[in-house]
């Protein structure tokens, strides 16, 4: 049977050829790695032990990470090995566990999980851009959900990720990771074990769009449900987009922020200094992998 994993249902069989995600079967990874620099509940003072996974499912033109969504950049790990990784991650004493775009990997992460389970909150940090029936696989294995929430017209998924039906399945997709985890529950630490944390970039010249997501946000999801408003995009990957070449203005991150803060949605913001390259992973060096 061809592969079904990501709303492309592009039908490969990833034993011979690559699916649309660019991928065959084996795990392919690009970076594992303690990272320090996602939300605070996430990654705390210690950091998340993040897995970067290579490929991904949407192509999107300004991908900060082009250099493994695009390129597939990485090396091939057996179950056993990322099950070895991730006890090493743990063992240098994170808060969390982050496993990031893994979805074309599902079932080879659930049988790594099997041989291994940190005793962490499990983070699936994505796109978005899955399907209800893959995030099922996931149910009672992954604590936290860490979905972006990228674009609101058809136009601008088209032209911004390749993907006109984004908003259609990323907001079924959310929905079901909410019905999943319920309400967010935080420990003594601060650290989330358990919940959804929905994170939206504002783009140049697309608040309208982002006020829009916000407002869905408010009326759709369950009441509390937390959003990182992130200001760090960067222009990457050589982007082509009209507008999308410059870095958003404080103009337009005031007026989504108010927008925010005017819908009473909880969450986190972050600083001006967070839009610099500097903080862009090293992917798929010596240095990449504990």
């Amino acid at each position: 049977m061809g592969c079904e994993l990501c709303p492309r249902r592009c039908g490969a069989d990833r034993e011979i050829q690559p699916g649309f995600c660019g991928l065959k079967k084996e795990l392919r990874i690009a970076r594992i790695a303690p990272h320090l620099w996602e939300e605070p509940p996430v990654s705390g003072r210690r950091g998340t032990g993040a897995v970067f996974f290579s490929g991904c499912s949407l192509r999107c033109v300004y991908c900060q990470n082009g250099e493994i969504s695009h390129g597939c950049a990485g090396r091939t790990f057996t179950p056993r090995e990322l099950a070895d990784a991730l006890k090493r991650l743990t063992d240098l004493g994170m808060h969390s566990i982050s496993l990031i775009t893994g979805t074309p990997f599902v079932p080879q992460i659930l049988e790594a999980l099997a041989l291994y389970r940190p005793p962490l909150p499990l983070v699936w940090n994505s796109s978005g851009y899955e399907t209800v029936e893959t995030l099922r696989m996931l149910e009672g294995t992954v604590d936290v959900y860490l979905p972006d929430l990228k674009h609101y017209s058809a136009r601008m998924g088209r032209l911004c990720a390749g993907a006109p039906d984004y908003f259609t399945v990323a907001s079924a997709a959310i929905r079901e990771m909410c019905r999943q985890t319920g309400s967010p529950v935080l420990g003594e630490d601060g650290i989330l074990q358990r919940g959804t944390l929905v994170r939206h970039l504002i783009l140049p010249g697309l608040t309208g769009e982002s006020m829009k997501l916000l407002t869905w946000i408010r009326d759709t999801l369950p009441e509390g449900t937390p959003v990182s408003l992130m200001r760090q995009y960067v222009p990457c990957n050589g982007v082509s987009v009209p507008g999308l070449n410059r870095r958003i203005t404080e103009q337009e991150y005031r007026r989504v922020l108010a927008h925010m803060q005017a819908l009473g949605l909880p969450g986190f913001v972050q600083e001006a200094e967070a839009a610099d390259r500097d903080f862009i992973p090293v992917f798929n060096r010596d240095e990449s992998f504990i």
